[in-house]
């Protein structure tokens, strides 16, 4: 959004008013900025200073004897502030290795589990966005016997990221069958990007081919693997607890997002094309149904290559500086697991 250039006056006085906003949630008089955050300043001076803020379209008078809300330009004002100077360092929740599960299940569920810790630390929707294989080549396949008909698939990249899901199996031969059913997928596959590899599985399969004939079950379950990007959520009854959300209409409409994991999940993996921290605040938001809220993610590392995004959604109105330091340090500590995990694994 494009709104014109402020004056160190209204600059200062705009931020006076988010920051009141922010805080109380009330239309914002110009008594109210006198008395706790600019003084010096007259009431009747402020009020001139926020008329032509208004006028400018960084604030709005939602009644005509109330005080002034901020928009959305304001809110996108005063996060490119905080991107200039350093915000207050905010309580990024605990990441950990998990305890008690198989190695090379533990990237994974340090994935799913981030999402809750977010939630919990800044008491909106926590988010993570699990990232694709397709792009990367593979080093290996190991199917590993979990009972008679279940298996674990683990799937190794030429980076060494490990990636793990159960899948169906109607093999029969047993945990050997499976070993060389891994064997065979891996000579066959090694080198290859996850892309070329979904192009050469959903070909029309050579009926002669004992690879196929023997393990297509486990083949369509590795295809499925493969075209998996998978969004983890926590936290959609936050979002209950924000005044700014209550409207039902609003809710509904968040809610509704939430649920098309289609939509959000290409929103999210083009946020993960830019790396670093990045803030979409209401209007600037694709989705039309999510432009009661702001978005602020994070992206995430292995090795220095992004992975994916993480990150919060919550009101327009939230302490910016605060949700920005979590979102920004938690990435930071998922990418610094995601290593510690990694080192530990152990596969034959």
């Amino acid at each position: 959004m494009t709104t014109p250039p402020l004056d160190q006056r209204s600059r200062q006085v705009l931020l006076a008013v988010i920051a009141e906003y922010v805080e109380t949630g009330e239309p914002v008089g110009s008594r109210a900025v006198a008395r706790r955050h600019i003084r010096g300043l007259s009431p009747a001076t402020l009020r001139n200073a926020m008329a032509d803020l208004e006028e400018l379209g960084y604030l709005v008078q939602p009644h005509t004897s109330a005080g002034r809300v901020p928009t959305d330009a304001a809110y996108r004002f005063y996060v490119d502030h905080l991107q200039r100077v350093p915000w207050v360092a905010g309580r990024a929740p605990a990441v950990g290795q998990p305890s008690g599960l198989p190695q090379a299940d533990a990237a994974e569920r340090l994935m799913a589990e981030t999402p809750s810790r977010l939630s919990s630390g800044t008491h909106m929707m926590g988010v993570l966005l699990a990232p694709p294989l397709k792009h990367t080549a593979l080093d290996r396949i190991e199917l590993v016997a979990l009972d008679e008909d279940r298996a674990l698939a683990v799937l190794v990249t030429d980076t060494g990221w490990v990636t793990a899901r159960p899948l169906a199996t109607t093999l029969r031969g047993g945990s050997e069958e499976l070993r060389e059913t891994g064997r065979a997928l891996t000579r066959r596959f090694r080198g290859k990007t996850f892309q070329e590899i979904l192009d050469d599985l959903t070909a029309p399969a050579d009926p002669l081919d004992p690879l196929w004939t023997r393990s297509r079950g486990v083949i369509d379950e590795v295809v499925a693997l493969l075209r998996d990007r998978t969004l983890y959520l926590s936290g959609a009854t936050n979002m209950l607890d924000h005044p700014d959300l209550s409207d039902t209409a609003t809710l509904r409409a968040v809610l509704h997002a939430f649920e098309d994991k289609a939509r959000l999940i290409d929103l999210l993996s083009r946020m993960a094309e830019e790396r670093g921290l990045q803030v979409m605040i209401g209007s600037e938001i694709p989705l039309e149904d999510m432009r009661g809220c702001s978005l602020i993610t994070s992206t995430y590392t292995y090795r220095d290559q992004v992975l994916g995004v993480l990150g919060v959604v919550g009101p327009r109105r939230m302490p910016y500086s605060e949700v920005m330091s979590v979102v920004d340090e938690t990435a930071r500590a998922v990418s610094s697991a995601l290593s510690r995990v990694r080192q530990h694994l152990y596969l034959p």
